[in-house]
This record gives structure tokens, sequence and C-alpha cells, in this order.
């Protein structure tokens, strides 16, 4: 059975609009704190997620919202929890890094590879309690360099656990390149521990579905774990008002905050060598220009808008589900921030 697209594309819509209504509330200071956002992520986690059955379990890192979401737990707890209001998912106490609903069987968690471990003891829940079911962990590429993400794998793979280790990899951990810091290939990491390994592009959500849909196929039969390395496009940095896409972005806005302190510590009469100050400035500057060449301008690189693509030749139908979703999360945002909630 292939992936219907129409689903997949509502699924990470949703997502996407609810994420540019908590990044608004953000800007105006409403969200403490800050905001992971999981935009260029959605068809991953479309891909994923539209397969899970009742009794499945989930194990999110920080940026847990769309799985929530895609998975049909309440928008309005998730957004007033956000938001610190004691109606919230967790009683305005996880914030956005740490929201749980156990009706869901899901947990986030901001700890860094704290998906895998996570994940495992769902899925030894799951082989013993409710065969049949699975879990998944959503982590990024980073995490696996996290001793008990690896130790995961391995329990994973020696009991046969029913699980997915989902890596959303965008090749950034925080503001470092991961190929810097990272030895060898993931995926034969992964296999080195018994794990089989697969590699799709984050980007499409069909491939995503498809290649999920197999791994799951083998964990819900008794055949163990699967690692699929799904490569994505972070459209924000690692948090919302990532500096450098601030300047890239609004340049006449932001540079000067930069630019100037930087001039008047590059002639300071005192301090660094003149060579070590030119070689610190052309960092910066370096920084910054490859900032305006950096993928995550490219619209070539939004999941959601290829999914969009594809689905141009009914413009009707498109149209109808869009505005439909748009009223949907305009009145999650008018009931999350309204009188009500207070």
């Amino acid at each position: 059975m292939p992936a219907d697209l129409w689903s997949l594309y509502s699924l990470m819509l949703k997502s996407r609009l609810f994420e540019e209504a908590t990044a608004t509330l953000w800007q105006d200071g409403l969200i403490s704190g800050e905001l992971h956002l999981g935009t260029g992520e959605e068809a991953i986690v479309a891909g994923v997620v539209a397969q899970l059955r009742d009794g499945d379990a989930m194990a999110l890192d920080h940026r847990g919202t769309a799985a929530l979401l895609m998975r049909g737990v309440d928008p309005v707890a998730i957004m007033r929890e956000l938001l610190g209001r004691p109606d919230g998912l967790c009683r305005g106490m996880g914030g956005h890094m740490h929201l749980y609903s156990r009706d869901h069987l899901a947990a986030c968690s901001g700890i860094v590879g704290a998906a895998g471990p996570c994940a495992a003891g769902f899925a030894l829940a799951a082989q013993h309690l409710r065969p049949g079911t699975i879990a998944v962990a959503f982590f990024g590429e980073a995490a696996m360099n996290q001793g008990m993400l690896m130790e995961s794998l391995n329990l994973a793979s020696a009991w046969a656990l029913p699980v997915l280790f989902v890596c959303k990899d965008d090749g950034w951990g925080i503001t470092t390149q991961s190929q810097t810091v990272t030895g060898g290939d993931l995926q034969e990491r992964a296999q080195g521990l018994g794990v089989p390994a697969v590699e799709v592009d984050g980007r499409d959500a069909g491939a995503v579905w498809e290649a999920s849909r197999s791994a799951m196929q083998r964990a819900r039969s008794g055949q163990g774990p699967t690692f699929i390395q799904a490569r994505c496009v972070h459209l924000e940095g690692h948090f919302l008002g990532f500096q450098l896409l601030r300047m890239a972005r609004e340049p006449l806005k932001e540079m000067p905050g930069i630019t100037l302190p930087l001039t008047r510590a590059f002639l300071h009469a005192r301090g660094a060598a003149l060579g070590q100050r030119r070689a610190g400035l052309k960092q910066v500057l370096g920084a910054v220009l490859a900032t305006l060449r950096d993928p995550r301008r490219d619209a070539a690189n939004d999941p959601v808008q290829l999914a969009r693509r594809a689905l141009l030749s009914d413009p009707l139908r498109l149209k109808a589900l869009e505005d439909q979703l748009e009223g949907e999360i305009d009145a999650v945002l008018a009931s999350a921030v309204g009188e009500d909630a207070s």
C-alpha cells in the first residue's frame, strides 16, 4: 500500500502552522526561555507517526511538538503548556522540551540522547505486555555520540526489542558541524551492534513512510530494531532567534550590533596582536558569509513545500485543506491565549 500523500501533507502542514504560531508567541514574549522548533523535520515525523497504532510508544527529543500533534495530543493543551499555564499538558511545568502524554505513551526529554533508553524501555514493555506493538525513538545525529544511546542500540539488538531508532540528521550539533566531531559512519556504527540501518531523504515524506513501514513490519514480527538515518535541513538554527540566521535575514537591522563592537575591538590600542585580531575578524565574517549560503535559506529543502508541489494537480482540494488547517490552528491559538485560559 503506497503512502497517502494528502494525509501526510495534512499532518505536516498542521505541525508547521502550529509551530509558526508558537514562534509568534515566543517573539511576543509570551513563551519564556529557548524555543527549539522542528521546522524542516515534518516529513520525517509524519512518515513515521502516520503508521503508529494504538499501544505504540514514542520517545522524543527536545523538538517533540510535531510528533505529539500528529499522534493526536490536544493542541490547546500543548500550547497552554508552552505558555506555562497550569491547565497545560504537564500543568505548566514541562515547557516545550519536557512534554508527556500517558494516554499516548509519549515522552519528551531535553537531555540529548535520552530518547534511546526511553524507547528501549517502552519496547521492552511492549515485548512483554503488548506483543505486536512497537516503540520509536526520535533524536538528532549528534545524540549518536552519547553513550546511553549507543547502549540502547546494543540492548535493543541483543534482546530483539521492537523499536525504531530514527535519526533526524541535519548535519549540525547546535553550532558545530557534526562531521567535525563524529568519527566514522553512523549507519556502520548501528550495523556494528547488529542493528540493520537504512538511509532516507528526510525531506521526502513518502520515502520516509516506505522506509519506516519496512522497519515497523520487522519490529512487529519480532525481528528486532532498525536504525533509520533521515537527512533533513532545519529551517531555523538550533533555537529560535539564532543570531547568524537573524543577520542573514535582516542584515540592516542585525549587523550594526555585531560590526560596531567588532570594529572597536579591532582598533583598540590594547589587546591581542594585529594578526590575531585579523584572524578572529576573518572567522566571524566567514561564519556570516557561510550563513548567507546556508541550505536553510533554500526553499527546495522545505519538506512541506516539497509535499505541496506534488498535490498541485488538485488545487481546489488543496486550498480547502489548507483553509481548514489554518482555521483549526487559529482556533487553537485563540483558545490557548484567550481569557478562558488565564
